[in-house]
């Protein structure tokens, strides 16, 4: 932990700990619960709600929850921890839970894409999706008369109360990470990507990272942080198998115990 209470982002042998920090929702959820629940240099019990006293609680496109932009901040701890039916205190008083939380975020992401303020092509009901991914690179163009897009390659695109950016790039992995919360409308998704875009948007291992239909750009690349979520959130929805065998981890209920979870299955005995 650093001077204020916040646990650093790194730290080198030469330099000491980095001046970046965790706090606030995003994905690190499950980096400060190890963190709290470890069995030889725990953090301490206040440093969750240090972690939430910078919550950004909106209402975004007819969906209240912890507004964060890009959607993988709302499912890289999902992939471990099943928040479903389990809260802490700040969750107890907005009566829902994480898991919820995430739901709402992935609903408000489509419902932005559905309105698609900026007229990007290929957006819909189906073909939607903003997350931090590749993208066709740092330039302006005008990609149809009259409207201009100021483009970026790598980036954390999302669409929230907390911020914008969106350049017509989707992701896969946005409903992919997603479809243990949403279902409904990310395996629809996913389906329309694979069938519209297959010859372009797949190839060995699936989806490339991303794509953008206004400029007719597909990724080349494959990335290990946005295939993952999507290989396990689909196991996780389909059979539960990462989420039960971390329920039987001591450190992991611990630390979830120590931040002021409650409930479900954490009340159970692992």
């Amino acid at each position: 932990l650093n001077d204020k209470g916040y646990l650093s982002m790194g730290w080198f042998p030469d330099k000491g700990f980095l001046n970046s920090e965790w706090h606030g929702y995003n994905e690190a959820m499950i980096l400060i619960i190890m963190a709290m629940g470890s069995p030889s240099h725990p953090i301490p019990a206040n440093s969750w709600e240090k972690w939430c006293e910078p919550y950004f609680w909106s209402r975004y496109y007819d969906q209240e929850y912890i507004n964060f932009a890009p959607l993988f901040g709302h499912q890289y701890s999902h992939m471990y921890v099943d928040f479903k039916g389990i809260y802490d205190p700040y969750m107890k008083e907005k009566g829902i839970d994480y898991f919820e939380n995430a739901r709402r975020a992935t609903y408000a992401n489509r419902a932005y894409c559905m309105k698609n303020p900026s007229g990007f092509k290929g957006y819909g009901k189906n073909c939607w999706g903003l997350t931090a991914c590749d993208g066709p690179g740092d330039f302006e163009k005008e990609w149809e008369k009259g409207r201009k897009t100021k483009f970026v390659g790598y980036g954390a695109r999302g669409a929230s109360g907390d911020y914008l950016l969106d350049d017509g790039t989707l992701a896969p992995t946005a409903a992919g990470g997603s479809m243990p919360f949403a279902p409904e409308i990310c395996m629809p998704a996913l389906k329309h990507m694979w069938e519209k875009y297959y010859d372009k948007l797949v190839d060995q291992y699936g989806f490339r990272d991303a794509f953008n239909p206004s400029l007719g750009w597909y990724d080349v690349d494959y990335l290990g942080i946005d295939q993952g979520p999507i290989l396990i959130q689909m196991e996780n929805y389909r059979t539960q198998l990462v989420w039960e065998v971390m329920k039987k981890n001591p450190y992991i209920r611990a630390g979830l115990k120590k931040a002021g979870f409650k409930g479900g299955w954490l009340e159970k005995n692992s």
